[in-house]
């Protein structure tokens, strides 16, 4: 349990350049002049119709790299290495004065807890590719797969980093999950001081990013699209809730943890894609890490800028 977390980057980081080694196939077996169009899409805006983003692809790429590197850092600094609960601290844990949304955690099958483990992690990894496959290969958006891409990596280590490092994360919560609470297991599973990373759940937050990622450039590529684009919100709910409701079996997460989750990775889905459909030098989005702390910068400029010499 302990390198669950572990596997589950692996197998991202694994993901993200299958997609790209994928898409870069795709796009030279489709396209005679892949090479034009490779560097099409390094440019910095979109300049065929629609014209959509802008993503300059060295920051993009280097906001992507920071966030997984301080990731990387908060992973065996901070969530694997919290101080084991004690036999008191789990003596002392009362299924009573446990909300009553969340005492739906604490009624769980514990036998089955392994088997709803895997599986969340399993539909986490198909969340991520059906996610990247949705704006690789629609037809208006697969010629801008490689910026797109960049901005998808962006997006979702991001959301990582928030989860790392942010107040309402395991940095600075310590809520212990759900199967500490069950005398069915052995204490020293009980005891790890990874249990002390319920709140919120990383899965749902990433899962929701990834699907509320698709559906907006989806929509920002299809403007025709209007009010039903909140009919395709609700559908990119679904697997990122099922990634949820997984967890909870899994006794990994209380039911609000999820909710969290889904409401922290719904707001990067959609605002990251939306701050760079905005053509300003005014906002500006980076990470930071000093050695012992990181979190993002969020930058707006007031005042009226100087028109742009032609």
């Amino acid at each position: 349990m302990k390198q669950c977390l572990h596997r589950t980057r692996k197998t991202f980081c694994s993901f993200l350049v299958l997609q790209f080694f994928s898409a870069s196939l795709f796009a030279q077996q489709s396209r005679p002049d892949s090479a034009s169009n490779l560097k099409a899409n390094l440019q910095r805006t979109d300049t065929t119709a629609p014209a959509v983003y802008n993503i300059p692809p060295l920051r993009t790429a280097a906001i992507g790299l920071a966030a997984t590197a301080a990731n990387m850092v908060a992973i065996n600094n901070i969530l694997h290495n919290k101080k084991d609960l004690t036999v008191t601290e789990i003596q002392a844990l009362r299924r009573d004065i446990v909300n009553p949304i969340d005492r739906w955690a604490l009624t769980q099958d514990p036998t089955k807890r392994d088997r709803y483990y895997r599986l969340s992690d399993h539909v986490l990894t198909a969340v991520l590719a059906g996610s990247a496959a949705s704006f690789i290969f629609n037809k208006r958006s697969k010629k801008d797969w490689l910026r797109i891409g960049l901005m998808y990596y962006e997006t979702q280590f991001l959301t990582f980093a928030f989860y790392d490092f942010s107040p309402i994360g395991p940095y600075f919560q310590n809520r212990i999950r759900p199967v500490s609470y069950y005398d069915h297991f052995p204490m020293t599973l009980r005891q790890r001081g990874n249990q002390r990373n319920s709140f919120y759940s990383g899965h749902v937050a990433n899962a929701t990013s990834a699907t509320f990622f698709a559906v907006k450039v989806y929509c920002d590529y299809h403007p025709e699209i209007g009010k039903k684009k909140y009919l395709l919100y609700g559908l990119a709910s679904v697997p990122a809730l099922f990634c949820g409701w997984l967890r909870i079996k899994a006794l990994a997460h209380f039911p609000s943890d999820v909710l969290v989750g889904y409401a922290v990775g719904g707001a990067f889905g959609i605002l990251i894609p939306e701050m760079h459909r905005i053509k300003s030098d005014k906002i500006k989005l980076s990470t930071f890490y000093n050695g012992q702390s990181g979190g993002l910068h969020f930058t707006y400029k007031l005042g009226k800028q100087k028109a742009a010499s032609s």
